[in-house]
């Protein structure tokens, strides 16, 4: 593999990585890959237009999986195009600039979807500890504020990581450890002192998923002593169980992040191959996971779906 003695980042390139020792049969391993890809954008697209078109998803909790549908959209269109380079035309190839572009949305997108799992653990507090004010609390404005303070938040905090990359020189090795960017990968190819640039990054993720995943516990935690409170079992099942679906969510995305965030500190010892599934895993198995266990758990998503395929069935009558 080529070395880089040009710093200029207008003519910088690096290397994604396919799928190691399995290149010739990309063409073939592409058709399992799109058809998740598929999934994962119909089924989110589907709860979008369910939400919109049923009156009776007009909820808070509902506008929250709205936002959760549309970043698990983003997260998918983010790396699809890297992903269908490499398999179908082998192009490994990617700029500096568009690689920032891709690496800024990618954690984006990923750090509003833990702040928008945040916003719905806090819906099923309100939901569970005080229904009577549920809906006074939850009103459409606040969820508006909501959803705009999640976007300034992150995105506040992703520039100054670009422009922290911006200034640094790469000399060495361009192979880059997984189908897209993502901000480790950047500071192993670094030929400066990256310090400040690992300090803030470690800075962003603490104070993004760090935070809202101690949050979330903390939430949790207050939502199973309300839920002891409850001297009827019955009624202690019937509130958890709309618990169920944004748990298995939040297990899903931070297990993992957890697993991202721990396979790189192996080092060499990692063979690539597994570098590449858990970064396919990591920002693929959320958005296509979230529609499908709402899509079961969720007894409102349930009776809206059973609607539409009733009222096509009496219109084809």
């Amino acid at each position: 593999m080529d070395y880089l003695n040009n710093t200029n980042h207008h003519t910088l390139t690096f290397i994604l990585l396919g799928i190691p020792g399995l290149e010739a049969q990309h063409i073939w391993i592409s058709i399992p890959f799109c058809a998740v890809y598929a999934i994962a954008l119909l089924g989110n697209c589907f709860i979008l237009f369910l939400i919109k078109t049923e009156r009776s998803l007009h909820a808070p909790m509902y506008y929250f999986l709205s936002m959760l549908a549309l970043y698990d959209i983003g997260l998918s269109l983010t790396t699809l195009p890297t992903i269908l380079s490499i398999f179908w035309f082998n192009s490994q190839e990617i700029n500096f600039d568009a690689c920032l572009v891709q690496m800024f949305l990618l954690q984006t997108f990923s750090l509003m979807e833990s702040s928008v799992l945040l916003a719905m653990a806090f819906d099923r507090f309100i939901a569970i500890c005080n229904p009577l004010r549920y809906v006074s609390i939850l009103t459409n404005s606040t969820i508006a504020k909501i959803g705009v303070a999640i976007v300034v938040r992150i995105v506040a905090l992703e520039i100054p990581l670009i422009v922290l990359l911006k200034r640094l020189p790469f000399c060495k090795s361009n192979l880059l450890s997984h189908s897209f960017c993502f901000h480790a990968d950047f500071m192993k190819l670094a030929c400066a002192d990256t310090k400040i640039n690992s300090i803030y990054g470690l800075f962003v993720v603490l104070s993004t998923a760090g935070v809202d995943s101690m949050f979330i516990i903390l939430t949790y935690v207050m939502i199973i002593k309300a839920l002891l409170s409850i001297t009827s079992q019955e009624g202690r099942l019937k509130a958890f169980n709309t618990c169920f679906s944004h748990i298995c969510a939040v297990l899903i995305f931070y297990t993992l992040m957890l697993g991202m965030a721990v396979v790189p500190r192996f080092g060499k010892s990692v063979p690539l191959i597994i570098y590449f599934i858990m970064g396919e895993l990591c920002f693929l198995l959320p958005p296509v996971l979230n529609p499908i266990i709402y899509s079961i758990k969720a007894k409102q998503i349930r009776k809206a779906v059973l609607k539409i395929f009733s009222r096509k069935q009496e219109e084809q009558v």
